[in-house]
């Protein structure tokens, strides 16, 4: 199920009936309110979401999706007619899968949401890890550091989960790039807010995260920043 946020009936319409003819369940709504009466009676698989909205803009609910422990992992593609470089930023550091700028081609949409879903189901297809005091099982989609559960968002669980499977080799920045926000996006800056982010919440297993300098990072010995 996608649900879609967009105050335009036109466009709403449009990609409602694209989306459906190309085999997606979706629901469309024009106003926020409607959206979030709809997220207390069932949570979608993704999410699309219109930055310029009545009531509250995009980028508002976005934060409280993110802040929720039931939403905060429900992939989320941002749409807008602007497309000025802070708007992007912006949306995906607040933790965005996706940014699409109007006006967009449907095919164009549907590959967005097609590589965001699989990102999110290739996810929940891995063994569990134990590096020191970190332990992570991504079937329970847990992360402890000294038994102590950790909150992380999608793409930090994500970025984590890469690096664990490199078991200790460095993954490039475009290769961590590539697979937590996909082959659209290319903005390196996004990719070290979030490994900032990450090694706070591990807390003392932050030290984990090493940064290979101009290549990449890796699990493993001690930050060489």
């Amino acid at each position: 199920m996608i649900y879609f946020v967009e105050d335009d009936e036109n466009i709403r319409k449009l990609v409602c009936y694209a989306l459906s003819r190309d085999g997606f369940e979706v629901k469309g709504f024009a106003l926020p309110s409607e959206f979030k009466r709809a997220m207390n009676e069932k949570l979608p698989n993704l999410i699309l979401l219109d930055i310029m909205l009545p009531e509250e803009d995009g980028l508002q609910i976005l934060e409280k999706l993110q802040k929720n422990e039931k939403t905060k992992n429900i992939p989320v593609i941002m749409l807008t007619a602007k497309d000025s470089e802070f708007d992007k930023v912006t949306g995906l550091d607040m933790g965005a899968d996706d940014y699409i700028a109007k006006p967009f081609g449907m095919t164009e949409l549907t590959s967005r949401i097609r590589a965001v879903l699989r990102r999110y189901e290739k996810t929940n297809l891995r063994r569990e890890y134990r590096v020191g005091e970190l332990y992570v099982n991504p079937d329970k989609h847990i992360a402890e550091v000294s038994g102590k559960e950790i909150s992380l968002s999608f793409k930090e669980y994500s970025l984590l989960l890469m690096l664990l499977e490199a078991e200790g080799n460095v993954v490039k920045r475009e290769d961590l790039l590539a697979r937590v926000w996909g082959d659209f996006y290319d903005e390196s800056r996004t990719l070290d807010v979030h490994i900032r982010k990450l090694r706070v919440k591990l807390e003392k297993a932050g030290e984990l995260v090493q940064t290979v300098k101009n290549i990449g990072y890796k699990i493993g010995g001690k930050p060489n920043e």
